[in-house]
């Protein structure tokens, strides 16, 4: 073994450069099973971000179907998910360039199954007994106002009439049809709730012209979320449920919730995107779930008739998604040092058959961070959580009595969990000697209702309360240097980062990717799913207005004295680009040292190969300017206007 370097924090020299951060990840989602054959999703950087169906058959490789250019994706909701399901071979999907929905049987060139690209598709089931799908639509049709969603049959010839199965709500997710085809149930709700403030499970008859009838409110309120409906192999339907507090399993008994196993653990996950799915059954009496304690998952097995639970031997601690066939189940998931993967896994022997993997070629173990799951105090003596990954490169260590560099970070949702899986997005980090703590801070999932509901009114308090709290408690403990502290995020990540540096003294830089600073403009420009959300986040109007005027981050640029670079998809329907540049503008007019990077033809997230990797080398750029080193990377200046005076 050669000698270690000894070289600063943040100069170490790192085999995961950001090219290979950007190429080296392919985005795996959305496991079906098909009979003999497997599917799932992959994304394709290389082919300007496309997502293409690939089908693993019961022996051999797995091959894409869709060809390029289609790209599987929905743009229900905006953030999508549910883009295709699969019988008999073919695949029925979304095509996210025209909004149509297609068939792709194999061998043969996808067909169109509608023709109004107004209406947007997704979380499709196939009613085999009537040759059609069930989707929920998203009717974009009346120009300017809020589109009208509803549950619908699209017939798979493409000239027979589309049918409206159930209307009236703002909002409709999960339609699961009976095994006998004759019942089918779903998800609904209302605005301003959020599916994990409030939701209802329905259920209705399938009459025999293919309409509903006896359609009825099985569970549900303004404070009870449900989601996953499924069906048994026997005909019992099964919805999880956090009326308890923590997301559970429940049998549906004659239009009643009976519980199927109660315990303080997670299974479920916020409804962000369509047809998730967190546990399946593998018998007639049997089902495989992931729970999720603490932002960890687990594999379980639940004896539906005795009632016993056993856990399953796991390599995985992050189960994204999980379905499951006679005896098998098959996920996605990853785990610290693992990749995500698509694994086939026997319930019996436990053996496991990885099908696709998200990394061509792992990173070597001693270039990877392991994540300390800690707990901290925070504001008001609550704790809060996160996941913390130490410095790490086996060619160097730091001269002696240097502390490093902190970046933190924290999910986007903000209702939403970070887990400990493998990241090479934060191994880039700190394998060049940078700390990097994840934080979960309250209004996260993964710890049970209440810790959720902290956020309730408190979006932009408590969430970077516990930022500060988590960095704050690190330095005191001698883990980072409390002088060379940066904030980063995404999203609702973004404004938390721009609220910490706006209204807080911790942090000396911060990067914005895509970041809300105006939470009324947020109201006026977001989309229709969450043109509501901040009724829970903040406070419903009037009160509202106050507080964004207290909270937003753009109306107190004159608090904001570091320096900061953003990250901007000029396609973003979520967070527009004037909330970016708003902010930009005004620092540049007081002096402050700022960095603004737009990606073309990129939207709320960056999806294409080259910008993911400028946006990582930028950012690298602009801390070695604001932390006075000098990075290991040969990387593109970033034009910081004014320019960083160095001492």
């Amino acid at each position: 073994m050669s000698e270690r370097i000894t070289a600063p924090y943040g100069t170490w020299p790192s085999p995961l450069g950001a090219q290979r951060v950007a190429a080296g990840v392919k985005p795996l989602s959305a496991p079906r099973i098909d009979g003999d054959s497997i599917f799932w999703l992959e994304g394709r950087p290389a082919e300007a971000g496309r997502v293409a169906a690939v089908r693993r058959a019961a022996q051999g490789a797995g091959e894409a179907v869709t060809p390029a250019p289609f790209n599987v994706r929905s743009r229900v909701h905006e953030y999508g998910g549910g883009a295709y399901a699969v019988h008999g071979g073919t695949a029925y999907f979304s095509n996210f360039a025209d909004n149509l929905v297609y068939a792709q049987a194999p061998d043969a060139a996808p067909q169109p199954l509608t023709a109004n690209g107004q209406h947007r598709h997704a979380d499709f089931e196939f009613d085999a007994g009537r040759n059609r799908l069930i989707a929920v639509r998203e009717d974009h049709s009346a120009g300017g106002h809020e589109p009208v969603n509803s549950l619908v049959a699209l017939p798979l010839d493409p000239a027979a009439p589309q049918m409206v199965l159930a209307s009236g709500f703002d909002f409709f997710a999960a339609p699961r049809l009976s095994p006998d085809g004759r019942q089918l149930a779903w998800i609904c709700w209302n605005q301003p709730l959020m599916p994990w403030n409030g939701s209802e499970l329905w259920l209705g008859d399938v009459a025999a012209n293919g309409q509903l009838t006896n359609t009825r409110r099985v569970a549900g309120s303004a404070s009870e979320s449900l989601c996953q409906p499924a069906w048994s192999p026997a005909g019992e339907l099964f919805v999880v449920s956090d009326r308890t507090g923590w997301w559970n399993l429940y049998r549906v008994n004659n239009d009643t919730l009976a519980p199927a196993y109660a315990m303080q653990a997670e299974f479920g996950q916020p409804m962000w995107v369509f047809a998730q799915s967190l546990y399946g059954f593998t018998g007639s009496h049997e089902l495989v779930a992931a729970c999720i304690e603490g932002a960890v998952s687990r594999l379980v097995k639940i004896d539906l008739q005795s009632g016993t639970l056993v856990t399953l031997a796991s390599p995985f601690t992050d189960v994204k998604e999980l379905r499951a066939g006679e005896g098998f189940i098959v996920v996605h998931a990853a785990a610290a040092h693992l990749p995500d993967q698509i694994v086939r896994i026997d319930v019996a022997s436990g053996h496991h058959e990885v099908l696709a993997q998200a990394m061509q070629e792992v990173p070597s173990a001693q270039y990877l961070s392991t994540p300390e799951s800690i707990t901290f105090p925070s504001a008001g003596g609550r704790d809060s959580y996160g996941f913390f990954y130490p410095p790490t490169n086996g060619d160097c260590e730091a001269p002696t009595g240097e502390l490093p560099p902190l970046i933190v970070t924290s999910h986007g949702g903000p209702t939403s969990m970070s887990t400990n899986s493998l990241r090479l997005s934060i191994q880039f980090w700190t394998s060049r000697g940078f700390a990097v703590l994840d934080v979960n801070y309250g209004g996260s999932t993964g710890y049970g209702r209440a810790y959720m509901d902290l956020l309730k009114g408190q979006w932009g308090i408590v969430d970077v309360e516990d930022c500060v709290a988590g960095a704050q408690y690190l330095a005191q403990r001698g883990r980072v240097d409390p002088i060379r502290m940066a904030i980063r995020g995404g999203s609702a990540s973004g404004f938390t980062t721009l609220c910490a540096l706006t209204f807080h003294r911790v942090f000396q830089a911060g990067a914005s990717h895509y970041g809300v600073s105006d939470l009324a403009a947020l109201d006026a420009d977001t989309h229709k799913f969450e043109s509501r959300y901040t009724s829970y986040l903040v406070a419903p109007p009037p009160q509202r207005d106050a507080l964004y005027r207290e909270r937003s981050p753009s109306l107190h640029t004159d608090k904001l004295s570091c320096p900061m670079i953003f990250f901007q998809g000029l396609d973003d329907k979520v967070v527009p680009p004037s909330q970016s540049v708003s902010m930009v503008d005004a620092l540049r007019s007081r002096g402050i040292p700022v960095a603004y990077v737009p990606f073309e033809g990129e939207g709320h997230g960056f999806r294409r190969l080259e910008n993911i990797q400028r946006s990582l080398e930028a950012e690298l750029f602009f801390y070695a300017q604001v932390f006075g080193f000098v990075q290991a990377d040969a990387v593109m200046p970033v034009d910081i206007i004014p320019p960083i005076s160095t001492p």
